[in-house]
């Protein structure tokens, strides 16, 4: 039997789920997002080197923020291409123009490539926010499951001036401690779902590159560690019942209530995790719409 080398097994994978992926997401979104305008851009992340980026101009969000949205997919697996109808609804739903940032992926580039894309990248769009679509100049940074984890960790990293503009955050089941934290959901939700505890293993693993979670240099990639949680923007963050990341996601809400932040909480009973995103306009999706639509318009 051909025995393939380690590189390659991880190769075939990485690029399995991520065809799986985008048929998944085509597959139940389509026929129930209209087609509406879309531009795609490109970024400055450093000096030397940009990232891709997909602009949703909502011709009625004059007084309203811009969305920076940042895709889900355990920062391996999503990009803007997986996460375009749900952008389109996005912008549609909430009339807010939405720029969608494609970060760079493990294994390919590991840990902090995507928090550092994402940063320097929002950053850059806070600079130039009225010049790429209509809103009032302020931001709300939003994204799904590891998308979550890369919007609160942007905020916690942005530099003052930026921080001024961000008017809020949605964390959608996000992210926000390693799976070595003991949280019950990981037992509770191992299996059942599509995200399970082994994939979200495989995940935090790919995206660390071999680095441990106790090395001093990747805590920054752990939002429920952060000390300066006190400096974060009001946020509105999502859990799911069916999801090994539940339990991590209701201790972030604990911890940003603690600290001062205004935050509201959504936890859906009976949902999985990537429900809001992954499938499709259902019953859950709209109610989770009417609730953010609801905070959008108390922000200011």
């Amino acid at each position: 039997m051909l025995q393939l080398p380690g590189k390659w097994l991880q190769a075939l994978k990485v690029a399995g789920f991520r065809a799986y992926y985008r048929i998944i997401s085509a597959l139940t979104w389509r026929g129930h997002v209209p087609p509406g305008p879309f531009v795609d851009l490109r970024i400055p992340v450093t000096e030397a080197a940009t990232i891709k980026a997909r602009l949703y101009n909502n011709a009625l969000g004059a007084n309203k923020p811009l969305i920076v949205y940042l895709h889900g997919g355990g920062w391996v697996i999503g990009d803007i291409k997986t996460h375009h109808p749900f952008c389109q609804a996005l912008s549609a739903a909430t009339d807010c123009s939405v720029i969608a940032l494609d970060y760079r992926l493990a294994p390919e580039h590991v840990f902090p490539a995507a928090q550092d894309d994402c940063l320097a990248a929002t950053q850059w769009i806070a600079r130039h926010a009225k010049q790429l679509g209509t809103c009032n100049g302020r931001l709300v940074i939003a994204g799904d499951s590891a998308g979550g984890h890369l919007a609160t960790c942007t905020c916690l990293e942005i530099d003052p001036d930026t921080r001024k503009s961000i008017c809020g955050q949605v964390l959608i089941y996000p992210v926000t401690e390693h799976y070595t934290a003991g949280f019950a959901s990981y037992v509770e939700r191992a299996r059942g779902q599509t995200l399970t505890a082994g994939v979200m293993h495989w995940f935090w693993d790919t995206y660390l590159g071999g680095l441990s979670p106790t090395d001093a240099s990747v805590q920054r990639a752990f939002p429920l560690r952060a000390s300066g949680l006190a400096s974060l923007p009001p946020a509105l963050l999502v859990t799911a019942e069916k999801d090994p990341l539940r339990d991590e996601g209701k201790a972030y809400a604990e911890a940003l209530e603690q600290a001062g932040v205004a935050i509201a909480c959504a936890h859906f009973r009976t949902a999985e995790h990537g429900f809001a995103c992954s499938e499709g306009p259902h019953a859950d999706f709209r109610d989770f719409m009417q609730r953010l639509t609801t905070w959008l318009a108390k922000l200011d």
